[in-house]
């Protein structure tokens, strides 16, 4: 029991850590500081540069060795799992094509926000080793959200689109995979005059993203946060179908254990990714909807992340 309260606080302060930003972000376009149009203007900068910063950093700073490159593998198999899961059990729901918002809904219930609540939380619980492995996930998240997540997004909600193959693979996130795995791989060490530009351009991903949540949700209407249904069916998918699903597939076929076993729970039950709000304004799409669902999943999260946790470090 105390290692869940334990938990359950690491991930309040996540939660509350996120917030505050938004808050800000908030506060600023009630006072016409910084507004929902200024963010608009500001989300080809994310997607197109600040995004794929973050991605080439992430293999950057990963050191190759022959020791983890079998842990790095299976946590990126782990992560391949975790989101061709969510993609499977969302495939049911939000099929009407003709509702813009359902694109919203299933990308929800697919990508979670890995970088910044899967990360830090699997710092405080594993340490050094459990931010290894959920770098490795947040590779595979990158991969298929930037290329099924481009295909929902930019597919759904207009029947008569025609859809380009071309821009799942030319596209930000993915051409910066394709930048960062081979320094990865060949153990490239990137001068300092070069990684260190890229490192605090990236940095700039989570508080830039968070001030644009804060201005859309000053737009969206929050009081009916909690009464939108699909929100709820969002929930149930990502944080707790979803990492039951994984749980048990690990479980069975005792693919990974330990803080790699942890490691990968953690990525699977984090809440719903703030690029949901990032694509749908990227697509045209509802950024109200986008940020009233990313808020409300976030705050169950407080709830279901603690006992995924408890589950996995319970022999």
């Amino acid at each position: 029991m105390e290692l869940f309260w334990q938990n359950c606080l690491i991930a309040v302060k996540q939660v509350v850590i996120l917030y505050i930003i938004v808050a800000g972000g908030y506060i600023c376009d009630k006072t016409g500081v910084f507004t929902e149009k200024t963010a608009r203007a500001c989300n080809n900068l994310l997607f197109y540069v600040i995004t794929p910063c973050v991605i080439v950093n992430s293999f950057m700073t990963t050191e190759f060795t022959a020791d983890t490159a079998k842990g790095l593998l299976l946590a990126a198999c782990c992560g391949a799992l975790t989101n061709t899961t969510g993609i499977l059990l969302s495939l049911p729901f939000f099929r009407d094509r003709k509702k813009p918002t359902n694109a919203v809904f299933k990308f929800a219930s697919v990508y979670g926000n890995m970088g910044y609540m899967a990360l830090p939380l699997a710092n405080a619980v594993l340490g050094p080793e459990g931010v290894f492995y959920c770098s490795a996930g947040i590779m595979m998240f990158q991969v298929f959200c930037f290329t099924h997540g481009v295909w929902v997004m930019s597919r759904d909600g207009d029947t008569n689109a025609k859809f380009e193959a071309k821009h799942l693979f030319l596209n930000p996130g993915v051409i910066a995979v394709c930048i960062g795995l081979p320094l990865f791989l060949l153990k490239v060490k990137v001068p300092e005059l070069f990684n260190k530009p890229v490192s605090f351009v990236g940095s700039m991903n989570t508080p830039l993203a968070m001030l644009m949540l804060g201005t859309y949700m000053s737009n969206a209407g929050m009081k009916t946060v909690f009464k939108n249904k699909e929100q709820y069916l969002v929930a149930a998918i990502k944080i707790v179908a979803v990492p039951l699903a994984v749980f048990a597939v690990l479980k069975i076929t005792g693919l990974v254990s330990g803080a790699l076993f942890t490691a990968c729970i953690i990525q699977a039950s984090a809440p719903s990714a703030n690029n949901t709000v990032m694509f749908a304004a990227k697509y045209g799409k509802d950024t109200g909807i986008a940020a009233k669902t990313v808020s409300f999943v976030s705050f169950a999260s407080v709830l279901t992340m603690p006992v995924m946790i408890a589950l996995t470090q319970m022999q």
